[in-house]
């Protein structure tokens, strides 16, 4: 039982705790593992699965949303150039640091207007207020 629970943890890179090692063994072969084992086992062998971080909050302090006032109404298409432009944040993992850009399309053409990259989301958002 050892070796099975060593194979499934290692075939997961230890992300797997007992629920999910116990579920897969489970459906591996025909006869039920109890998870109590299987906790047992892990426990005596010293594996533990591996904990995710948690996701920060986008939030930026000082900024609300309830002050952005939803003037498109989701009516996303334009009939001139510069009438109507849309924003977002695009978080990547870059080399193991994280890198945000900052796009604003123009809704006529779908042409990226302007761009901003930084390392910090702060960064963006005081930027935007500034202009």
């Amino acid at each position: 039982m050892k070796a099975k629970i060593r194979a499934v943890y290692d075939e997961h890179k230890g992300r797997y705790g007992y629920r999910r090692i116990t579920a897969a063994l489970c459906r591996s072969t025909q006869e039920p593992v109890n998870y109590k084992c299987v906790q047992r086992l892990m426990r005596k062998m010293g594996l533990r699965a591996l904990i995710r971080a948690k996701k920060r909050s986008g939030h930026v302090a000082g900024m609300s949303d309830a002050q952005v006032p939803n003037v498109l109404q989701r009516d996303f298409c334009a009939t001139a150039p510069n009438q109507k432009w849309a924003t977002d944040v695009t978080e990547f993992n870059v080399k193991g640091h994280k890198l945000y850009l900052s796009a604003c399309m123009d809704l006529y053409n779908g042409e990226i207007v302007a761009y901003r990259m930084a390392r910090r989301l702060v960064c963006l958002a005081t930027r935007c207020m500034a202009r």
